[in-house]
């Protein structure tokens, strides 16, 4: 189910991007300005809009942290605007001075792609907001652009109708030639990475003016080859389909159209759940909420949509005592003794009662605190209980929490979230262990990680903090 929230009318021209931060919203327009929300209640910042850009505003993305936008421009120019003052960090100019059609920051925030209206690229690290390297594709328009989730290659899209595969130094990857036909509107990779033997392998939408959606799969071999291979087709909508994106659990994709209609997708199965029809002309941007069920859609009819998509989660997925079982340090004896019931396991509700068990201790019990302390002298009983608590501790599926709330190693609710240089958020406890004990490879894509610095993710504690809060 998808509902409405608001709408959003501030922009005085088309709407051209769009694109959430933990608890802010960005939009940009060819009206050459920026608007910026606070996601709690949708209220325009005090420094919005942002003015700075001589034409029409391309594209715009946040920093891992949200700390940081980046916008580019017709002006020849990405801009990078602070997020807590509104002001102007840094300006970098594209070589060549062409347009700048599209820009993209990789997960980990260290790079930052540009491609312009000539074809060409520019690679900026973005710490220093230095120039790296640049590359072109001649006699084509650079209009699509997206990082891997391991932040080391990225692929472009063009008015051409190719998609080509880059890693940092603009060596070419792979080239998928006629990808769409009459040109790529918009690419993104899926958040997740898949790995085995000796493949790992990343998923990829793409859309263009053929009014096609397409998944693909890219395979990275231990060789250092990548081929590229079309999953699926989606067909939902009848004219050009100009964006597309994953939610950040990548169950969901969504994209927006020339036909007015907005298409939600279950990405794995590839399978049309909702078209939306709320805009009066072409639909041009969508983007998921990394911390809410939440998407954002942009229009030429120069307003933004906020829709609420329910999460599909079953009753039975849920406890009787109403609590998350992500959540099962946060019980107290009486959710302990509800869930008791529930599994089957009355019988030991008045031991449970007697010795005061709430979450926390449940969760530490083992087979001998289970004979010696709480006398239970069934060797059956016992090992049925241990079982349903390890389905607590590892049971992470359909709980109405975002699936980055936990933690990809422990799966566990993350209390010190850090981003690590994989561009993947973690207990810090948990990814420095790994990192002392795997070789410093990460735990999401098996790659070397090119750096054990750890970022403090303030907006996903502070995410984490609210959805506590709330449930």
């Amino acid at each position: 189910m998808t509902s409405l929230i608001c709408t959003l009318q501030d922009h005085r021209d088309d709407v051209n991007w769009c694109a959430f931060s933990g608890k802010l919203f960005a939009s940009c327009s060819g009206d050459k300005t920026l608007r910026v929300y606070n996601t709690r209640d949708f209220s325009e910042l005090p420094f919005s809009p942002l003015s700075g850009h001589g034409y029409g505003v391309h594209c715009c993305c946040f920093s891992a942290c949200g700390q940081f936008l980046a916008s580019c421009s017709t002006d020849a120019t990405t801009m990078v605007w602070s997020m807590d003052t509104g002001e102007i960090e840094a300006v970098l100019e594209h070589p060549g001075r062409s347009p700048v059609r599209i820009c993209a920051l990789s997960p980990d925030s260290s790079h930052l792609v540009s491609g312009a209206s000539d074809g060409t690229l520019a690679v900026w690290d973005f710490p220093s907001k230095q120039l790296r390297r640049t590359g072109a594709v001649n006699d084509t328009t650079m209009v699509a652009c997206s990082f891997s989730p391991c932040s080391q290659v990225f692929m472009t899209g063009s008015s051409y109708g190719d998609l080509r595969l880059w890693d940092l130094d603009m060596n070419q990857l792979h080239a998928e030639k006629n990808a769409h036909d009459l040109g790529v509107t918009c690419c993104t990779f899926a958040p997740k990475i898949h790995s085995g033997g000796q493949v790992v392998q990343f998923r990829l939408a793409s859309c263009g003016q053929d009014s096609l959606l397409k998944i693909w799969a890219i395979n990275k071999f231990s060789s250092g080859g990548y081929k590229m291979q079309l999953l699926h087709t989606l067909t939902g909508q009848s004219a050009p389909v100009l964006s597309c994106a994953y939610s950040s659990d990548g169950q969901l994709l969504v994209s927006g159209s020339v036909d007015k209609t907005i298409t939600i997708y279950d990405a794995k199965n590839a399978v049309l759940l909702y078209t939306l029809n709320q805009h009066d002309r072409y639909v041009t941007a969508c983007c998921f909420s990394p911390t809410s069920p939440l998407i954002a859609t942009g229009s030429m009819d120069k307003t933004v949509n906020i829709w609420r998509v329910e999460d599909g989660c079953s009753d039975r997925e849920r406890t009787s005592a109403g609590q998350s079982r992500l959540l099962v340090s946060d019980w107290s004896e009486g959710d302990v003794s509800a869930w008791l019931v529930e599994e089957g396991l009355e019988g030991l509700v008045d031991k449970f009662r007697a010795n005061n068990i709430d979450g926390t201790e449940m969760l530490s019990l083992t087979k001998e605190t289970l004979a010696s302390e709480l006398h239970i002298e069934s060797v059956g009983l016992r090992s049925k209980l241990l079982r349903k608590v390890e389905e607590l501790k590892s049971d992470s599926v359909c709980s109405g929490i975002p699936d980055e709330f936990l933690c990809p190693i422990t799966r566990e609710l993350m209390r010190e979230p850090v981003i690590a240089a994989d561009g993947y958020s973690y207990e810090r406890d948990a990814i420095n262990s790994w990192i002392n004990t795997k070789n410093r490879s990460s735990p999401m894509t098996n790659l070397p990680l090119l750096t054990t610095l750890l970022t403090p993710n303030h907006t996903l504690k502070m995410a984490i903090g609210r959805w506590k809060t709330s449930h």
